[in-house]
């Protein structure tokens, strides 16, 4: 019996840090959504800073697409059931043009 209670505990114990690691996931995720979002003043005003003689300018809009497909990825990670992986379009990454 003695056994059986302290595997029952056991158990128990697993499956609540479990849930307690997916919350705290969740919440992390959340927070990265929330940072990425505070990101958008910012290009914004680099933006509107740029100049537009430059030999070689930077390309805001690629960014920005980028982000915004780091924020869906996030979104439907958090709202998708967790049954099988996804595979997500590549970001672009080199934001020189």
């Amino acid at each position: 019996m003695k056994y059986k209670l302290t595997g029952l505990f056991f158990l128990m114990s697993v499956s609540t840090f479990a849930s307690a690691d997916a919350d705290a996931e969740r919440v992390a995720l959340a927070k990265i959504t929330h940072e990425l979002d505070a990101l958008q003043p910012l290009l914004l005003e680099a933006r509107s800073q740029a100049n537009s003689d430059a030999r070689v300018s930077f390309q805001y809009d690629w960014l920005s697409l980028d982000i915004s497909r780091i924020k869906l990825s996030i979104q439907e990670h958090l709202s998708a059931p967790r049954t099988q992986p996804r595979s997500f379009p590549p970001l672009k990454g080199d934001y020189r043009h």
